[in-house]
């Protein structure tokens, strides 16, 4: 855990708990890991973890376990309970890998009484954003893949993306009409900076993958799930803008309501990408967090400076991704806690307890020379 600048204590603190779950020897399902799981309470109120588990060449399916308590209420283990979902319709099927399903985040979604299950497709264009849903954690019906509706120039469909998930509640859209949002990260790259909130059609120039919102009509939703998949209003949420994150940001778990507004924790990139003098990419995942406005989603009270959480264990720092921690699960302790559940270097799963603060600091000031309106210089592509 990282402090921030100033020598003050960080307003989220977190505390590792521990290893929550690893490869079960001899099982083939799990031969290189498992890792980034969604975390839903069910209907029986038992906390069930949805873990990618990795099969030799980096052949995912999502499994299901439960968790076990130890009697101070530390994550202590799991209990595995078999599959959730395995690659079988043509978009998670490829050529390559044979195809995979990955890194589910799931949230019940509180108007439609219904789980919603978002995850990476790994298909023949490459990784897509696909749902399924259920109303028990037990049976899941596929969705398909989410759709972008064409918007300024930029057809959103085109791209790689990843690292959805839903909000748990209605949200208002830029019309201020109801509606249901989900975060996801598109491979466009976007300038940088703290002011880009909106910009969807974004300059063709050099820039970072960032996290961005889509929107889903809510009355349409509440007669048919599969309208979960249509989205629209496609804004640009957040931009790396620290060192840890300078190569690329993207969304963690489901965005949780709490008193300071809604708690985002998502994972930034910093290191460098292969070339051909580096053959294997000297990458570093770490987790920060954004607060934002309770009624209005696309403004940001708080990010945090520095990483809430990087990669410092051993279990962190070697595995199939080295030096690499990436949440995707959330389980709400109190009002002033949560445990986060996470990827350890795509080998394991930790988790650890987050502190939430009783009010937000106040925002850093502007930097100097730093334009209003966002718009920044064109940032050189990624060595």
């Amino acid at each position: 855990m990282s402090e921030e600048t100033g020598g003050e204590a960080p307003p989220f603190a977190l505390k590792r708990l521990g290893v929550v779950m690893e490869p079960q020897p001899g099982d083939p399902n799990e031969a290189w890991g498992v890792l980034n799981p969604a975390a839903a309470r069910g209907p029986d109120g038992e906390l069930y973890l949805f873990p990618r588990l990795v099969a030799e060449g980096n052949y995912s399916r999502i499994g299901i376990a439960r968790v076990v308590f130890d009697p101070a209420g530390i994550p202590a283990t799991v209990e595995r309970l078999g599959l959730a979902l395995e690659p079988q319709e043509p978009y998670e099927l490829n050529a390559q890998t044979g195809g995979g399903v990955e890194d589910p985040r799931v949230t019940l979604i509180q108007p439609l009484h219904l789980y919603v299950m978002a995850y990476t497709a790994l298909g023949p264009a490459g990784p897509r954003v696909a749902l399924a849903t259920s109303l028990d954690l037990f049976h899941w019906t596929r969705l398909g893949p989410l759709r972008f509706a064409p918007e300024g120039r930029r057809d959103l469909n085109a791209y790689a993306n990843k690292d959805a998930a839903f909000f748990p509640d209605v949200v208002a859209d830029p019309h201020g009409h109801p509606a249901l949002a989900v975060l996801h990260r598109p491979s466009l790259r976007v300038p940088t900076g703290p002011d880009v909130v909106g910009r969807a059609d974004v300059p063709g120039r050099a820039g970072r993958e960032s996290i961005w919102l889509s929107y889903v009509s809510l009355e349409p939703a509440r007669r048919s799930p599969t309208a979960l998949t249509e989205t629209y209003g496609h804004r640009v949420l957040a931009t790396p803008q620290q060192p840890w994150e300078a190569l690329k940001i993207g969304g963690g778990p489901p965005p949780l309501r709490t008193p300071l507004g809604w708690l985002v924790i998502y994972h930034g990139v910093c290191g460098r990408y292969p070339t051909r003098t580096l053959v294997r990419p000297a990458l570093s995942y770490s987790a920060g967090v954004l607060v934002l406005d309770g009624d209005d989603v696309l403004t940001t009270r708080y990010r945090s400076p520095q990483p809430i959480l990087a990669p410092e264990l051993e279990e962190e720092r070697f595995g199939i991704v080295p030096n690499c921690v990436f949440p995707t699960g959330l389980d709400p302790q109190a009002r002033s806690a949560v445990d986060v559940y996470y990827g350890m270097a795509d080998a394991r799963i930790g988790v650890a307890r987050l502190a939430l603060p009783s009010t937000l600091p106040p925002p850093p000031p502007r930097r100097p020379g730093l334009p209003d309106d966002g718009s920044l210089a064109p940032v050189p592509e990624a060595r």
